[in-house]
């Protein structure tokens, strides 16, 4: 395990409670991220003070072949139940390796960050639920301010072209989530889950919540921001080749009927997940597409001025 520390700064492996890998990277100023080799799933992204930004339910179970409730789970090939793989396909349940002979991103990827490269190729068990052979690499990294970058690219390795959906399933860790509004999501269209993916258009002027919302806002802008205002934090979400934006929080009702979900802990969390779902991505044979997520939490001020910036 030595010689990745040695390789990298602020890169090291251990190993979770059930004996897969995790690896902890770790910037300068003291923010950390934690990536476990089973999904490629991040499960903590800390900021240089320390605190958590992430939800964990309470009651996550973290056995495979269960998807640990929290975090970052990878959705694909497949988002949701729309289609005839297992909920939110299979990559968030396969153990994925450090890829130590990544390609190169483009520069501006890399500078002063601290990163790690998986890998996920298909097994045979998956080939025959869903046969398409794909090479799947995920750079997670953490800039020197403490943004947490997920860039993947999937690669048809095929002969023949498939399609897929995807999404970064993002657990923002919040303190009430009565407090809390979305902003950029304003007037876009929206297929609401909760009434068989009809399509509404968003009349508010932010989104905030009293109720159940599981939500897909399509043709979403590239920065949002998310505000909570009893943390007086901000989480700005920055993403490319990402359409959609899914909004979910399950409210109590939906709560009790989720064994790895504490009961009242949907008042602390909401998933804002850089998606897309609405039109399935399709790749040629040797093509390759790549999806980017940013997040950073800066403090609130009132006004919205941070929506101005482009993706770095």
């Amino acid at each position: 395990m030595g010689h990745y520390s040695e390789q990298r700064p602020g890169f090291e492996v251990t190993k979770d409670w059930n004996g897969a890998d995790q690896v902890m990277i770790r910037s300068p100023r003291g923010a950390s991220v934690l990536v476990s080799l089973h999904g490629g799933q991040v499960v903590s992204w800390r900021n240089d003070r320390g605190e958590e930004l992430l939800f964990t339910s309470s009651k996550a179970i973290f056995k495979p072949p269960k998807a640990m409730r929290g975090g970052i789970p990878i959705c694909f090939p497949q988002f949701g139940n729309c289609g005839t793989l297992e909920q939110h396909g299979f990559a968030r349940n396969r153990l994925w390796a450090i890829d130590d002979e990544a390609p190169p991103l483009n520069h501006n990827d890399n500078n002063g960050k601290v990163f790690v490269d998986l890998l996920l190729k298909p097994s045979e068990d998956d080939l025959k639920c869903w046969p398409h052979c794909f090479e799947f690499r995920l750079r997670v990294s953490l800039s020197t301010d403490g943004d947490l970058s997920l860039v993947s690219r999937v690669r048809n390795v095929n002969g023949k072209p498939f399609s897929f959906s995807f999404a970064y399933h993002t657990y923002l860790s919040v303190s009430d989530i009565s407090e809390v509004r979305i902003e950029g999501l304003e007037t876009l269209d929206y297929l609401d889950n909760l009434s068989q993916r009809e399509r509404f258009t968003e009349q508010g002027d932010a989104i905030t919540f009293e109720s159940e919302v599981d939500r897909v806002y399509v043709g979403s802008p590239s920065v949002i921001a998310v505000l909570d205002h009893e943390k007086k934090r901000t989480f700005i979400v920055r993403k490319e080749g990402l359409p959609d934006v899914v909004v979910w929080n399950p409210w109590d009702k939906k709560s009790k009927t989720m064994a790895d979900f504490g009961d009242e802990e949907y008042k602390q969390m909401l998933c804002v997940d850089a998606a897309a779902v609405e039109r399935a991505i399709t790749l040629k044979p040797g093509e390759e597409w790549t999806g980017k997520l940013e997040l950073s939490a800066v403090a609130s001020t009132n006004c919205s001025d941070h929506l101005d910036y482009p993706c770095s």
